[in-house]
């Protein structure tokens, strides 16, 4: 087990209707920041407030921390979750090349979907006061076909695709100092070499993939993420940056 890091608060909840809403609940009474891992979430969600269903044995956790800058830099977070996971992930199996990373926010396990992350951040206006970072993973099983949406990429375990059999708080105490060691990263060097190692670790770099929004859809080559985090595609009408969407291979 990696040492837990300094000055970051470790809580663990039987039940709970979602980490996300606890540490909503719970932000203004933390002195610092804090996980929150839930061994069972009756309310779970994920973006555009899909249900996340996650069966006992899963991970379902919620990074509560206060941070420092505009809402566009803190939202950057998510590449910086996104590389912890991995670290994670390559910690507890050893594979480092099974795992990639999916733009925006989901790690990928042979090409499924073994993660996947939220942030929703607490303020008024542009301020943000607090943000919660929450992380589902399929740490025992997947969801079946019929909890996805059509056309999304296919849900996996880590424990069916790799064997690995791990608990919520072990895994918890491998993410945790490898979040802590991207966001020292991150806070010190800005978003350049979170970028870079991102890239490093992209799933379908150079390859044609479609990005739907609620209104459009463009097909083109992924080509990179630029100093913002917004994918960048190259297609038949030109070069194309993507503020947000889903990503369909």
């Amino acid at each position: 087990m990696s040492q837990w890091p300094y000055g970051v608060g470790r809580r663990i909840i039987p039940t709970v209707d979602s980490t996300m809403a606890e540490g909503a609940r719970l932000a203004p009474s933390l002195a610092g920041p804090e996980w929150i891992l839930a061994l069972e979430q009756r309310s779970g969600h994920g973006r555009r407030g899909r249900a996340w269903v996650s069966p006992p044995g899963n991970f379902m956790a919620s990074l509560v921390m206060r941070p420092v800058g505009p809402p566009s830099q803190i939202a950057l977070r998510s590449f910086v979750a996104a590389l912890a996971l991995r670290e994670a992930f390559v910690a507890a199996t050893g594979r480092e090349a099974a795992f990639s990373l999916k733009w925006p926010n989901d790690v990928l396990l042979n090409g499924g979907k073994v993660a996947g992350i939220l942030l929703e951040s607490i303020g008024a206006g542009t301020q943000v006061d607090h943000l919660i970072i929450g992380i589902g993973v399929n740490l025992a099983a997947a969801p079946g076909a019929e909890d996805v949406e059509e056309g999304a990429t296919a849900p996996v375990s880590l424990a069916a695709e790799t064997g690995a059999r791990i608990t919520p708080e072990a895994f918890l105490d491998l993410l945790a100092p490898a979040y802590a060691r991207w966001e020292e990263s991150f806070t010190t060097y800005g978003f350049a070499p979170i970028r870079t190692a991102w890239l490093a670790g992209a799933a379908r770099l150079g390859e044609v993939i479609t990005a739907r929004t609620m209104t459009s859809s463009q097909t083109g080559t992924f080509e990179t993420i630029d100093e913002d985090g917004n994918l960048i595609l190259t297609t038949a009408k030109g070069r194309q940056t993507i503020t947000a969407a889903e990503i369909f291979f």
